[in-house]
């Protein structure tokens, strides 16, 4: 029989304590420079401690399926330096589980929830239902089916039971935030109030078939992106029906020649980052399970549970900051924190750790050259700002980045870690100028893209939305 997802609070506590407490806290990191923190990182590493503990994260959060899931698609996006690289490998291949393979759940037991919901036989709303799942999303299964008019359909479906996986699992990575950082550091109290915050938006499949539904809408007809157009009407709390895409995933991707991964590591940007700066919006959930190399060329992206509109007075505070980052003004930069609240401690915080600091995180698209992105670029920018073994920035790692920010700062982050993986190359300096600075475009799918968006100016949300509350400021021994 088919292993369900373990719900009780105490079962799933006792596997992430047990796991946690047995790690030890590594050593401080000293700075490393952008092109050798790799080496530098994996020096201050105890190996054996270290591939032990990293094993024994990926097989819990892998049984766990709820937020813990959504941690390890983290890991596994970022690479996070956490083994030495003869054994890397391995490593990532245990990774790769929890973000492409479909966990032991039954078929019967996922389609008694789509029947559940429905209220009527599974034969009544598709005409074929392949009962094998085609991908694994964090919370759920995505099976291929047909409807009686014909068209063929994805169908994502909730593991029975996992609205109350997650809510354990909320629960129980803010009583283990102590013991669970010292064995992934970089899971800091931000980062699980951020989860906590967001996490339960993603249980509800009918409001994302909506959101998907627009966002669809967004870029319909788009040159180079698409995605598929969800039906509402079809999908319900637990279901959620859209169009099917074929194409390659995302380790095919990585196979592909250099010149086609990095046109689509550009296509990756430009959604992921770029939507934020010319929409106002963008996927809060970037990960290789959620992009598609469609049949005819076109990146289609999937998933859009954790999906945000920010007010455009934050994204212009971002665009402001982002500048004055990539000219030097120190005293500009500082100053800006400090109004905006982002820095609450003025006296602690100097312009230069202000500047170095946003520089550490987004140095590599304020940078005017090619740049090749390593998974070892990606994970150490990350873990050089929220690592708290780091001594650099320890004055700024205790200030207050608004939840708002904390969102759009960890999809740049993730989508970072994306294209370290696929090893893009591209000048993403020149790419982002065209919202940085407002300047036209110099690729030929920035060339695209503008001719696209003159014939379909984005129209401006009614309202900002976005699912990210106020979190309050974690206490100093959290």
């Amino acid at each position: 029989m088919a292993k369900q997802v373990p719900t009780s609070r105490l079962a799933r506590g006792t596997k992430l304590g047990a796991v946690a407490a047995g790690s030890v806290i590594r050593t401080q990191r000293a700075r490393l420079s952008m092109r050798g923190r790799s080496e530098a990182v994996r020096a201050k590493m105890a190996e054996e401690s270290m591939i032990r503990t990293t094993e024994q994260v990926v097989m819990v959060l892998g049984t766990m399926k709820g937020v813990a899931m959504k941690l390890g698609q983290m890991m596994s996006v970022l690479d996070m330096d956490l083994v030495p690289e003869a054994h890397r490998e391995r490593f990532q291949k245990r990774l790769a589980v929890l973000r492409n393979a479909a966990p032991s759940v039954s078929f019967e037991s996922m389609r008694q929830v789509i029947e559940d919901d429905f209220g009527q036989p599974i034969s009544a709303i598709f005409a074929e239902f392949e009962a094998e799942p085609i991908a694994a999303a964090s919370i759920g299964q995505v099976y291929r089916g047909t409807l009686h008019d014909g068209r063929q359909v994805a169908v994502k479906v909730q593991y029975p039971g996992i609205d109350a996986a997650v809510r354990a699992d909320l629960k129980n990575l803010a009583m283990f935030r102590r013991v669970l950082q010292s064995a992934m550091p970089w899971v800091t109290p931000a980062v699980l109030d951020e989860l906590r915050l967001n996490m339960e938006s993603e249980l509800d499949y009918q409001a994302e078939a909506n959101t998907q539904l627009q966002i669809a809408e967004l870029y319909a007809g788009h040159p180079f992106i698409v995605v598929p157009r969800s039906m509402p009407e079809l999908s319900t709390t637990r279901v959620l029906v859209s169009e099917y895409v074929a194409g390659k995933g995302f380790e095919e991707i990585r196979q592909l020649p250099d010149a086609e991964r990095d046109r689509i590591g550009e296509i990756i940007y430009r959604f992921y980052v770029g939507s934020l700066f010319t929409f106002n919006e963008f996927c809060g959930d970037p990960h290789p399970g959620n992009v598609l190399l469609a049949d005819d060329c076109r990146v289609a992206f999937l998933d859009f549970g954790l999906f945000n509109r920010m007010d455009p007075d934050h994204v212009q505070f971002e665009l402001t900051c982002l500048r004055a980052a990539a000219e030097d003004r120190a005293e500009d930069l500082r100053e800006l924190m400090i109004q905006r609240g982002v820095i609450d401690s003025p006296e602690e915080i100097g312009a230069e750790e202000c500047l170095e600091y946003v520089l550490a995180a987004s140095e590599w698209c304020l940078i005017d050259e090619d740049l090749t992105i390593t998974p070892e670029l990606a994970s150490g920018a990350f873990l050089l700002a929220v690592d708290p073994r780091a001594s650099e920035f320890a004055g700024m790692k205790q200030q207050n980045l608004p939840p708002e920010h904390l969102f759009s700062r960890r999809a740049d982050f993730l989508t970072f870690g994306m294209l370290g993986q696929l090893g893009c190359t591209a000048n993403w300096h020149q790419i982002s100028r065209e919202w940085l600075y407002d300047e036209p475009p110099v690729t030929e799918l920035g060339k695209t893209h503008h001719a696209w968006l003159a014939e379909h100016p984005p129209v401006a949300p009614k309202k900002p939305r976005t699912r990210v509350k106020k979190a309050p400021k974690p206490s100093p021994d959290a």
